[in-house]
């Protein structure tokens, strides 16, 4: 026969490049739901039952299209549990003439395909992966020579490049990079908010969340309501919705929360980018059509664009040029185990509690809860970089260890010593309180900085300080805070670190 097509849970897009040439006569695509990609680490039951239903529903696109397509579902008596093992297994019955397929995301596979490219005697084609805006090696360019890999800057060669946003005199439409400063206001429980699109659940879909049910009861997560789109299709109605119903405030409020609104004006189209449903290129260009000729604000239009042509482009890059010691870094030495409340949600800390709660009900988060909340946290307590990250890639359906590494090590814990950020994104309760509503139901008070019922959030923010004083006392990024800290008298420090330590010995 032709060529084995191998197309990975996270490759479901037609215009890949390994299903550029394909021989429908002659070649078999082969995709498979596979034990260990489930279980390397314990993914939340509402992603897998997003990305295997989606598989399936790709399949079935294939075999409309008069593709050949070999699909070994989760039960089937041939799946052989692993991607090599699976693969031999198809040479086996098949005995192709060849193998192709586009490299992998993430490091782990890539190794283990490049290993299984030289062992085989096949031949064994690898190919680029085409669907973003740059390359890795466009990265590497940029990146070599660097002290500081901002992605501000990498940003705005981007917009250069693809031309998104800008004048013809070669400047940014508006005259400014980027409008954070518009970004950042606190919420309006009053203003409406937009439900989230829903798509519900077809006989694919009820299959295999029957099979999730049946084969990964002890993972984390809530499998009620499941409403993500699984189908290319869908996917685009999604993306119509948010910006026809929430692109205009997702700037403003972008920051945002609050309680039992787990979506407030977001796209949640991270897990369709990320799976290949939709094209980081055909949300940019809806995006700003949408400032062209619907007259959205430029400040939800750029912020929005900027998340996508901006950071998702940056982190892969980064990503892949710091890999694989940028996993195992751990530049302030957090050795702290993950609390169980992560899990759990029982916590009296509302913004915890709550920020669980709903990644343990959607699978999602938005990025302020991951960053400010829960990562906030678990850097003020000195959680393990090796621990959150698993946290993190278990629990969010959009999340792939190209993605999530590089934001939870660098982004959140500062354990690349900031080579992403500029300085650690630590935060008392104050800000919590600004950005949301949590703390008005909380039991501990978020005006009180230490004594009983102070919140935690703000004599953790100045343990923080005082505790990694060596480290950041010379960033000028934090120089008002530490001339703050100056100031305090020792009483004020002793009060500080004693009720640091009660909380973290304590279970709360």
């Amino acid at each position: 026969m032709g060529t084995v097509r191998l197309i990975l849970g996270d490759q479901l897009d037609f215009g890949i490049a390994s299903l550029a040439d394909i021989d429908p006569e002659n070649d078999l695509i082969l995709m498979a739901e596979l034990k260990t990609e489930a279980t390397y680490v314990k993914h939340h039951k509402k992603k897998i039952a997003f990305i295997f239903s989606a598989m399936r529903h790709f399949a079935e696109e294939c075999r409309l299209k008069g593709w050949n397509i070999c699909y070994i579902d989760y039960d089937n008596p041939d799946n052989k549990g692993d991607f090599i093992s699976q693969l031999q297994s198809v040479i086996d019955v098949f005995s192709p003439d060849a193998l192709c397929m586009v490299e992998a995301g993430e490091f782990r596979l890539r190794q283990i395909f490049t290993e299984f490219q030289l062992e085989t005697s096949l031949p064994f084609e690898i190919r680029k992966d085409t669907r973003f805006f740059t390359s890795e090696e466009r990265f590497r360019d940029w990146a070599d020579g660097r002290t500081q890999l901002r992605m501000e800057y990498f940003y705005r060669e981007l917009r250069r490049e693809t031309n998104v946003l800008m004048s013809e005199d070669g400047t940014p439409i508006g005259g400014k990079w980027n409008y954070d400063s518009e970004n950042r206001v606190s919420p309006d429980a009053k203003k409406h908010i937009p439900s989230p699109t829903k798509i519900k659940p077809d006989e694919i879909t009820k299959d295999v969340i029957a099979l999730v049910v049946s084969r990964f009861s002890d993972h984390f997560g809530s499998l009620e309501s499941f409403h993500y789109a699984v189908t290319r299709k869908d996917a685009l109605l999604i993306l119509d919705k948010f910006i026809e119903e929430r692109l205009i405030n997702f700037g403003t409020f972008q920051d945002a929360m609050l309680v039992d609104e787990a979506w407030m004006y977001h796209s949640h189209i991270g897990l369709y980018l990320n799976i290949g449903l939709l094209s980081p290129k055909e949300v940019v260009s809806r995006a700003e059509q949408a400032f062209y000729e619907e007259n959205m604000p430029l400040n939800s239009v750029e912020g929005f664009i900027r998340q996508i042509l901006g950071w998702r482009e940056y982190i892969r890059g980064l990503y892949w040029y710091k890999m694989p010691e940028y996993a195992n870094m751990n530049y302030l030495g957090l050795t702290a185990p993950l609390p169980d409340f992560y899990w759990s949600a029982q916590t009296d800390l509302k913004c915890v509690s709550h920020s669980v709660a709903q990644t343990r009900d959607h699978a999602y988060a938005h990025h302020i809860q991951r960053l400010m909340v829960l990562g906030n946290y678990a850097l003020l307590t000195g959680v393990s970089p090796e621990q959150l990250n698993n946290w993190f890639l278990s629990v969010y359906v959009d999340a792939y260890e190209w993605v999530e590494l590089p934001n939870v090590s660098g982004m959140v814990l500062f354990a690349d010593g900031g080579i992403l950020a500029s300085k650690p994104y630590v935060s008392g309760g104050a800000y919590i309180d600004r950005m949301s509503n949590y703390c008005g139901s909380c039991k501990y008070n978020v005006k009180k900085k230490t004594g009983e019922n102070a919140c935690p959030f703000n004599y953790l923010y100045w343990n923080f300080l005082m505790s990694h004083e060596d480290k950041f006392k010379n960033n000028p990024r934090m120089g008002m805070m530490y001339r703050t800290l100056s100031k305090m008298s020792d009483e004020n420090r002793n009060q500080i670190q004693k009720d640091s330590q009660i909380w973290l010995n304590a279970d709360p």
